[in-house]
């Protein structure tokens, strides 16, 4: 351990000597105006930080989503190094960030690794304020000793949580993140916004307590061939919950994320059958995944959608026969924008119900006060006759 601590600091000093001295002067200035402040993660850590924080590495570039909506102006002027994910399992959102902020080509990317574990060298080059990691990224970076590697060389790691426990976690990653960036009263703006969206689906299914229709939720459709991966009680789970309907998966999957096979799909006999999925064409070049998100043209993502009736797990359902089927946008699942999708989703099982709400209008209103880029919509479609 002496040898590891040792080295990191002979790192840490090399650095030092091949900064030129301009480079030494804006960290100076980058300490202006900050303070150490002690805050508590997602994963119930307590770290202190110099804050409001200058240098943000994201370790999962869509973290964007949320410091673009809390730094609306410029969100790269804190950014100094991220994740590529964006790039690729966005690209869509990626374009129109590029189109506003042109220095986002420029911005250093590194692919990282599958389970979240952060390249530890650019990282320290980076000299970052802070270093933001997923919440399931925390087993992998703790055996590798990272967040003590960094610690000696004073860079402290936050975790936070939209995709494991989103319900649970996305309003504590907000509050964390306006705090340690200035940006508090800009937080609780956010989460007003997110509550009363909510509070539209959730009010109207408390006073009129519909019957929740059996709802299957495929999870990354048209990323591999596999039948089925979906999602327990939490995340998505969760969402159809909210929703009005009764989500499958949370009968047979212990975990947030899991596997059901096509005859405990028939045998569940769902009315809804929802399709996650987005522009994988980076990942899986012409695969069946549905390209929605931001512009998409609805044309192509219904008829991309309609592929997936054929599936052998949806043979003689009852959303096979009212053509129940729906396309919603991915990364609601690892976003603080769920609440367009619990918007959508109630529509979908309750059109009587929610005639009069506007999932669209609601994210478009989103980005109009909180983020720097206009609304595009393509973030939903559906074969059922009742929203075409």
């Amino acid at each position: 351990m002496r040898r590891i601590r040792s080295a990191f600091l002979a790192v840490g000093a090399m650095l030092a000597l091949w900064m030129p001295a301009p480079a030494f002067a804006e960290e100076q200035a980058a300490t202006e105006g900050q303070a150490p402040i002690t805050v508590t993660d997602i994963a119930g850590r307590e770290v202190t930080v110099n804050a409001p924080v200058k240098r943000i590495l994201l370790g999962e570039g869509r973290h964007l989503y949320l410091i673009a909506s809390l730094d609306t102006e410029d969100p790269l002027s804190r950014v100094v190094a991220w994740r590529n994910d964006l790039i690729e399992a966005d690209p869509a959102t990626y374009a129109q960030y590029l189109q506003a902020f042109p220095k986002l080509a420029k911005l250093p990317a590194s692919p990282g690794q599958e389970n979240g574990l952060i390249e530890i060298e650019s990282t320290i080059v980076q000299k970052p304020d802070v270093v933001l990691l997923n919440l399931e990224a925390m087993r992998a970076n703790e055996d590798a000793k990272y967040i003590e590697k960094l610690a000696e060389l004073k860079i402290p790691v936050l975790y936070i949580d939209f995709r494991h426990y989103p319900l649970k976690n996305t309003e504590p990653t907000i509050r964390l993140l306006g705090k340690i960036m200035g940006r508090e009263a800009r937080a609780e703006e956010i989460i007003e916004f997110r509550h009363k969206a909510m509070a539209r689906v959730t009010d109207v299914l408390a006073l009129a307590k519909p019957e929740r229709p059996r709802v299957f939720v495929e999870r990354i459709g048209g990323y591999a061939d596999d039948c089925c991966l979906s999602f327990g009680a939490e995340n998505f789970g969760k969402y159809v919950e909210l929703a009005g309907g009764h989500n499958i998966g949370s009968d047979i999957l212990p975990t947030t994320f899991g596997q059901l096979n096509p005859e405990q799909v028939i045998a569940a006999n769902p009315e809804h059958v929802v399709v996650t999925s987005a522009d994988w064409e980076a990942y899986v070049p012409g695969g069946h995944w549905i390209p929605l998100g931001p512009g998409a043209d609805p044309r192509v993502t219904r008829q991309k959608l309609e592929w997936f009736t054929s599936r052998s797990a949806y043979t003689d359902i009852a959303a096979e026969k009212t053509r129940n089927f729906h396309g919603i946008w991915h990364q609601f699942y690892n976003s603080p924008y769920e609440f367009f999708a619990v918007q959508q989703l109630a529509k979908w099982f309750h059109p009587d119900l929610f005639a009069d709400l506007d999932p669209d209008a609601t994210f478009a209103e989103y980005h109009r006060r909180f983020l720097p880029i206009p609304y595009r919509p393509g973030y939903a479609i559906s074969l059922a006759d009742s929203t075409e």
